[in-house]
């Protein structure tokens, strides 16, 4: 497959069209959507829902989600009437990184926080990923300075699959437009400030003129990734 050539062919269309596109491409049963139920997530999944794609949709539960992101997974899942796979980490690796570090050994060091990060996202990841040929997400070259040259499809070959990113070159400014027209709901703690939302323990809201991820793992000078798009 030449992904030049098919990145090309997707950049005029709309989030709809491209879907569209991608399920002609790929065999429905190898594709798989994860869901975060950010605002970018919740467009790409009312886009699914409403063109009754058939698109399997899964989401990672780390454990540590806010309140408002588990209601937010209810009430859209009730809206679409969609199935959405959950992906827990393995109970034995928490069990023992508590009982060795605690439950905020995170805090501590940037290594212990991508221990956690991996034990509570990247292993659920891979698991929910085998078997998938095409893995899409709702990355936007906007939301940080790893994400700023991403394409919008890639080769991952570690997990030997293509990975799309439908909205990559999607503004916030279109996005908010998107959400606005079709009335698609959102986590109430956006309206509070938090622009992605990730782990509560992880998690604080950002004031005007911070950059969209200073809000995640703000007590460390890191990339701000946990690596599950590395």
């Amino acid at each position: 497959m030449d992904i030049l050539n098919v990145e090309n062919s997707l950049v005029n269309l709309s989030l709809e069209e491209r879907l569209q596109a991608i399920i002609q491409l790929f065999p429905k049963d190898k594709l798989v959507f994860s869901t975060s139920f950010g605002q970018e997530d919740q467009a790409i999944l009312y886009a699914i829902a409403t063109q009754s794609l058939g698109i399997q949709i899964f989401t990672l539960d780390t454990g540590r989600q806010f309140q408002e992101s588990y209601e937010l997974m209810d009430l859209s899942i009730n809206k679409y009437a969609v199935s959405i796979d959950t992906y827990f980490p393995k109970t034995e690796s928490v069990e023992k990184l508590v009982k060795e570090k605690g439950f905020n050994s995170f805090y501590s060091s940037v290594d212990n926080r991508k221990e956690c990060c991996f034990i509570r996202k990247i292993e659920p990841l891979n698991r929910a990923l085998q078997g998938a040929k095409v893995w899409i997400t709702g990355l936007r070259a906007e939301q940080s300075d790893n994400r700023a040259n991403m394409p919008m499809i890639e080769w991952d070959e570690q997990r030997q699959l293509f990975k799309i990113n439908p909205l990559i070159d999607w503004t916030f400014e279109q996005l908010t437009a998107y959400l606005n027209q079709h009335k698609i709901p959102q986590n109430p703690l956006h309206k509070k400030g938090f622009v992605s939302i990730g782990c509560a323990p992880c998690t604080r809201a950002i004031t005007e003129g911070e950059h969209p991820r200073a809000g995640r793992w703000w007590w460390e000078n890191s990339q701000k990734e946990c690596g599950l798009h590395a």
